[in-house]
């Protein structure tokens, strides 16, 4: 098989050496020519986008109406704000966890407490309910005036028919 590039380095020959190409000064100047003619080209370009940029952040400033422009001046100031008024939140919001978690302890107590003082004023209740049905008790309470007397009920009258005598 032979190789296309030359001498088969089988065959022991060493293969022939490409030579190496030292550019002339003309090379070098059609070179430094062309290199200049991009830079130029490339710089003509970002020149046309700067002006018609230029241009249209001209005429959008002043179509701005001023009343945006006032809004626009006022926005640092108005971020700064509202930097110092979430800081104070969450200074405040922190506060408010602390005391929350001293205070646990106390609503655990309530939440016990309630329940049996529920309890107890319901025992209170039921208690003072069976009294004032026991014969007698309603005139010691009158007389002692430890209870105000309790309206009586007006009777109420069973439909159906009615009794004659």
């Amino acid at each position: 098989m032979t190789n296309p590039k030359g001498n088969d380095p089988q065959d022991g020959e060493p293969r022939a050496k490409p030579a190496s190409r030292v550019p002339t000064p003309g090379d070098v100047l059609a070179a430094a020519q062309a290199a200049a003619q991009a830079a130029q080209s490339a710089a003509g370009q970002v020149l046309d986008s700067a002006q018609v940029t230029a241009t249209t952040a001209f005429d959008t400033a002043v179509r701005l109406p001023p009343a945006s422009i006032q809004l626009a001046a006022q926005l640092p100031d108005l971020i700064q704000s509202l930097t110092i008024a979430v800081e104070r939140l969450n200074s405040t919001i922190d506060r408010l966890d602390r005391t929350l978690a001293l205070a646990e302890p106390a609503f655990v107590a309530y939440d016990k407490i309630l329940h049996r003082l529920e309890s107890l004023t319901a025992l209170g209740e039921e208690v003072f309910a069976r009294l004032d049905r026991l014969p007698g008790v309603s005139l010691l309470g009158r007389l002692t005036g430890g209870r105000d007397t309790p309206e009586p009920e007006p009777p109420q009258d069973k439909p159906g028919r009615s009794r004659r005598k």
